[in-house]
Order: structure tokens, then C-alpha cells, then sequence
């Protein structure tokens, strides 16, 4: 029955009533703390209702419409703790929008109430829904400081995203015009039904991954849907900037994998089609992402191209799934590790971006010279979080791209492995290139970098993180085995 399954999605419902509440709070009380702590509580008790569900049996809820499975109880925690150390890092910078605390809060939320969704949907109908929660309530977080740069952020991430949700929307379509059906497990019954050869014949079947590969490539920023990336990350507050490039990336990630893996993983023909597809876009995408980023003088603009081109590294491992059709999940563990390191460490510079921006008002690398000796803690984070970007030892990046490569050489996919390997040396050079100015250039100033106790916490589990997954990632990858265990196939 229905209401049995409500207790399923308790962790979203919780979530849901903590920003409805934040929004009530707001117009009763001015105190920041109340509606931080208030905050980090609705989280909290999301993440103990998650943690719940992580040894449940795997169950289809409401018609089929979601499943809960340790896939996705993974991404709610993931999207919980991005929630919760944007909402750290934010209080730096909420001075700034003073007056909207409350909807801030709010918004951050509700977006993560969507993703939380997204990860768990079964139904191209309920992926839709959840995907548009969580989008409309980063368009308006983008568009947050109302000033130009941040309304032309907004404004282009609206219409970009209007655009991927029409093209992923023609893609709904034609799939349950081909199939019938909305349900994913539907759908990969009707792929399974057909022969290589009528696959073949029909090449609709491809259009139809060929549009939701691009619909879904505006969420995780893949070539040629990354145009939006270095304008929204630069004129966006710069805690959105981290909760974009990390959650909505993860978000992305989670539901092509759900998709893919499921609707169109039953057929070998279509496994080696749709992960030939990734492949090609990795290696584009990763290549534009470090080449462009070389010319980049603004580090929220540099850290732009960045994640754009983390995105190529992450769909190696898509493109692993694909080629290995069954036979192993290395290629989708690996992406999940890789989602988690690259989260710790992409929320860990933004967190030293932000403290040592609010204190020199610009965002240009040039202006962060001598942050060695003005604020050797925050530069040293900084570095640790770069050098890790990079995947050098010992940081989390280096066991993260290992586990991802290897898999794809296993699979057949030296190529791409190649390339990646060449396009991560070529980003050493842009890296290290802001590492040089911190730690060699001549300060302006002597004064040095206050931050809170807050953003220094945060940066100091980020950091923590960064370097325990380097050097001890046994416990991490366990986890990520036993949530690829009961997806798809």
C-alpha cells in the first residue's frame, strides 16, 4: 500500500519539512545561527533516516516509480553531506544576502531533496520531476546576488537548462514511444526483446540514447553541453559554485548510470554502443576542459574548465560500464569513488576560494600571490586540494584515477586511458601554475586571511578526507562495491 511506502522516502520528506520550516523561521528570527543550526539539523536527521535503509532488502516503491537500493542510499548521503558543507562554507559569504538567509537555506534544500530523488527514480516520468526540483532551485541559487555577473549566471543557466530539458524530454518520448512504457526495468525488457538485428535496423534506438545522453550531459557539464560552466561559476555566489560542480555532477552522474545501466544494459549490442558513445565524449570533453582551462586568470572561471574536465575522467567509467555489459562493476564502483574524491576536493578549494576572496574582494589567480605567507594554512589546503585535482600522491585523486583507469584498460579502453593520462599532465601545468603564485608570488599585502571557525571546519574535513582516501581507501571502496551490487542487470 501507499502509505506503507511513505516510510521509504522518510529521508526527503524530513528534508522537505526542514526548508518549508527554514522558510517560516526566517520571518520570526534574524539570528544567522538559528537558521544554520536549524539547517544542519533537517540534514542530520535526513542522513539517520538514510543510514536506515542501508541494509534493507532492495524495494520498488509507488508503482515502480523509485527504488530503494543501496545505490540509492549512497547518493542521499553523498548529496546530504555536499549540503551540509556548502551550508559550513556558506557562512562566510552569507553577509552578502543578508536579508534572504531563509530562502537561501531553503533553496539549497529543496535542491537537494531533487537530487535525492534523482538517484532513486525508476520511472523516466519521476527522473523528469525530481530533475527539474532540483534544477529551478539552482537557477534561482545561482542567480542569488542579484548583481550583473550573477543574474547573467542565472539567467544563461535558465535558458541552457530549458534547452537540455526539451532535448531530454524528445528523448523520454521517442524511448516510450518505441517501448510503451515509462518504467525503466519496462524498458529494458522491450531493448531485450529485440535481436542485433532489428536493433540495427531501427536506428531510433540509438537517437533515443544519442538525446538522453545530451540531456543528461547539461547536468554533468560534457562536451558540447559545457558552454554554461565558466559563466554560471563565476558570476554565481561562490558556495553555489561548489555545490553546482560537485552535487549537480554527482547528481548527473547517478542518474545516467541508473538509465543506462538498467533501461539499455540487457543487450550486449546497445551495452557497446552507448559505452562507445561516452568514450568519445570523455576524451573530447576532458581534452576542452584542460586546454581551455590553460588560458583561465579568474580561479572560479579555471576551476570551471576543471570540472568540466573531471567530467571526461568520470565517463571513463561510464564508458567501462558499457564495454564491460555485465561481466564486472569495477567500471561503475570506480565511478562512485571518483564521485566521492572529487567531491571532497573540489568543496575543499571553493572553501579556501572563498575565504581569501571575501578578504581581497577578486577572484583573479594573479591577486593570490604570496598566500604562502599571508595565510599558509588556507594555501596549503588550497595546494593539497590542486595537487589531488591533479592525482598525485597522496591524495585521494591518484587511487581515485587508478581504480577508474584500470578498469577501462581491462575492458578494452588503452585509448582513452592514454589520453586521459596525457590531458592530466597537461593539467599539472594550469595547476600548479596557481600552486607557484600562492607559495612564489610577492604578496601585495601583509595582512592576513581571517575566516571563521565554521569554513575552517569544514576545510579541515575536506582536507582530512582528501588524504585519508589517498592512503587508506579500502573502507570507501567497499562501500562504493556494495552500492553498485544491486544495480542493473
Amino acid at each position: 500500500m501507499l502509505l506503507n511506502e511513505i516510510r521509504f522516502v522518510a529521508p526527503e520528506i524530513a528534508l522537505l519539512a526542514t526548508a518549508l520550516a527554514l522558510v517560516l523561521l526566517d520571518i520570526f528570527t534574524r539570528r544567522r545561527k538559528v537558521l544554520v543550526a536549524a539547517s544542519l539539523t533537517g540534514l542530520a536527521i535526513s542522513a539517520v533516516l538514510s543510514l536506515l535503509l542501508w541494509n534493507k532488502q532492495p524495494v520498488s516503491i509507488f508503482y515502480q516509480a523509485l527504488w530503494v537500493d543501496p545505490f540509492a542510499v549512497f547518493f542521499k548521503l553523498l548529496f546530504l553531506a555536499i549540503a551540509a558543507l556548502v551550508v559550513l562554507c556558506s557562512q562566510d559569504y552569507i553577509v552578502r544576502f543578508e536579508k534572504f538567509q531563509g530562502e537561501y537555506y531553503a533553496l539549497v534544500l529543496f535542491s537537494a531533496v531533487g537530487m535525492m530523488l534523482l538517484a532513486a527514480t525508476a520511472d523516466l516520468i519521476a527522473i523528469y520531476v525530481s530533475l527539474e526540483l532540483s534544477s529551478i532551485s539552482l537557477y534561482a541559487l545561482a542567480a542569488f546576488l542579484k548583481d550583473e555577473k550573477s543574474s547573467e549566471a542565472g539567467l544563461k543557466y535558465l535558458l541552457l537548462g530549458a534547452v537540455a530539458s526539451a532535448v531530454l524530454l524528445y528523448g523520454m518520448a521517442l524511448t516510450f514511444g518505441l517501448t510503451g512504457t515509462t518504467k525503466l526495468a519496462d524498458i529494458a525488457g522491450a531493448m531485450g526483446a529485440l535481436s542485433s538485428g532489428e536493433l540495427v535496423q531501427n536506428p531510433a534506438v540509438l537517437i533515443c540514447m544519442v538525446l538522453l545522453a545530451a540531456g543528461f550531459g547539461f547536468k554533468i557539464a560534457s562536451f558540447p553541453f559545457h558552454m554554461w560552466v565558466p559563466d554560471v561559476y563565476e558570476g554565481a555566489p561562490t558556495p553555489i559554485t561548489a555545490y553546482l560542480s560537485v552535487a549537480s555532477k554527482a547528481a548527473g552522474f547517478a542518474i545516467i548510470l541508473r538509465v543506462f545501466s538498467v533501461a539499455f544494459g540487457l543487450t550486449p549490442w546497445l551495452n557497446a554502443h552507448w559505452g562507445l558513445l561516452f568514450a568519445v565524449l570523455s576524451a573530447v570533453t576532458m581534452t576542452i576542459g584542460n586546454v581551455v582551462a590553460l588560458l583561465q586568470t579568474n580561479i572560479k572561471r579555471l576551476l570551471g574548465y576543471s570540472s568540466i574536465a573531471q567530467a571526461g575522467y568520470l565517463m571513463v567509467g561510464l564508458a567501462t560500464v558499457g564495454m564491460a555489459a555485465g561481466v564486472d562493476r569495477s567500471g561503475q564502483s570506480g565511478l562512485l569513488f571518483f564521485l566521492v574524491s572529487y567531491t571532497v576536493t573540489n568543496l575543499g578549494a571553493f572553501g579556501v576560494v572563498i575565504a581569501i576572496s571575501n578578504k581581497i574582494g577578486s577572484d583573479m589567480i594573479d591577486d593570490y600571490a604570496g598566500m604562502g605567507k599571508r595565510a599558509p594554512l588556507l594555501a596549503l589546503a588550497l595546494t593539497l586540494c590542486l595537487v589531488s585535482l591533479i592525482g598525485l600522491p597522496p591524495t585521494a585523486g591518484l587511487i581515485a584515477k587508478v581504480y577508474i583507469f584500470s578498469a577501462a584498460v581491462r575492458h578494452g579502453l588503452l585509448w582513452l586511458v592514454v589520453i586521459a593520462v596525457i590531458n592530466s599532465c597537461i593539467s599539472a601545468y594550469y595547476y600548479l601554475k596557481a600552486v607557484r603564485v600562492m607559495w612564489l608570488g610577492v604578496p601585495i599585502s601583509s595582512e592576513g586571511i581571517p575566516s571563521s571557525w565554521v569554513l575552517r571546519t569544514a576545510l579541515v574535513v575536506c582536507c582530512l578526507l582528501v588524504l585519508i582516501l589517498g592512503v587508506i581507501p579500502g573502507g570507501f571502496v567497499k562501500l562504493a562495491e556494495m552500492a553498485t551490487r544491486t544495480l542493473g542487470f
